[in-house]
């Protein structure tokens, strides 16, 4: 055991995650995408390549769906995405990522995978598998949630 308090160990995994994500936005700005904020990378991702409703974006964002509907109109207008109806229920609509929006994801899959690289040089990339098999070790499948942004206001 070492003699750092336990405090320290979220405000180093966030501070990390912080890094990465602002590292992520800037090089996004740069390539093309200067409008993404962090809340608009998970609503992206909330909605997904089959679409989705404003519920079901709100359940799965862990924001109300109002909240979640005020996201997806500041998509909209950003050109990130696009409400279509529903195929299966007239009554409903179906958000949809535009080509604008995929190309957003896609460049951040890219950039994602930079930022890890810059990591493993820094470090060393057996440190960085061994960092990620360890956090999957204690985090569990709950490391892919998208409901950060609810979990922080609620």
């Amino acid at each position: 055991m070492t003699d750092t308090p336990g405090y320290e160990l979220p405000f180093l995994l966030f501070g990390g995650f912080r890094t990465l994500i602002d590292r992520l936005h800037a090089e996004l700005a740069r390539r093309g995408h200067p409008d993404v904020r962090p809340s608009y990378g998970f609503a992206m991702q909330a909605i997904g390549v089959q679409g989705a409703t404003a519920s079901e974006i709100g359940r799965r964002l862990g924001v109300s769906k109002q909240a979640a509907g005020k996201t997806v109109e500041r998509l909209e207008a950003l050109g990130y995405a696009e409400r279509a109806d529903d195929p299966d229920d007239a009554r409903r609509k179906i958000v949809r990522l535009t080509a604008h929006g995929v190309d957003a994801l896609r460049k951040s899959a890219e950039i994602f995978d930079d930022l890890r690289a810059d990591w493993a040089r820094a470090v060393g990339a057996e440190r960085i598998g061994a960092l990620e098999a360890d956090l999957r070790k204690v985090v569990g499948p709950a490391a892919y949630r998208l409901d950060a942004a609810g979990w922080f206001s609620s």
